[in-house]
């Protein structure tokens, strides 16, 4: 029993529990800061394998204070889909900037360069979601 305490303290999940269906609360998640995050680009990995058991999907939540950016940067066979919940923020894809805010739904496709700072005089919040997990 235990172990177990010890694997749950460290987001890892049980073999018996990896194909089993997870409700977790945001809180239960530390934020933490990336590699290629900077500036108070911080983010919540909700859904992965090892906070959820899940093969095939990453989902977090991200809050980036103003200045905060991740570099740019291409996934070989990623795709990812941004959903801007709050605030505002310069995002770059395929050399295009655009600015993006509450509401906008962006679509990254594999192998195309792109990066999101905050811009704005708020927080800029939004949930990234990746497939497949892992970029071979």
């Amino acid at each position: 029993m235990a172990k177990s305490k010890t694997k749950k303290a460290r987001g890892e999940v049980s073999p018996e529990t990896a194909r089993r269906a997870v409700i977790r609360n945001i809180v239960e998640e530390p934020w933490q800061q990336f590699p290629g995050h900077f500036g108070g680009a911080l983010s919540k990995a909700l859904v992965r394998p090892e906070t959820a058991g899940s093969r095939l999907v990453d989902y977090r939540i991200s809050t980036y204070q103003p200045m905060a950016y991740v570099e740019l940067h291409t996934h070989k066979v990623q795709e990812q889909i941004y959903h801007v919940l709050d605030g505002e923020g310069m995002m770059e894809i395929g050399g295009e900037r655009r600015v993006v805010r509450r509401h906008d739904v962006i679509f990254i496709p594999p192998g195309v360069a792109h990066k999101i700072a905050n811009n704005g005089l708020g927080d800029l919040t939004f949930i990234v979601v990746t497939t497949p997990v892992e970029d071979r």
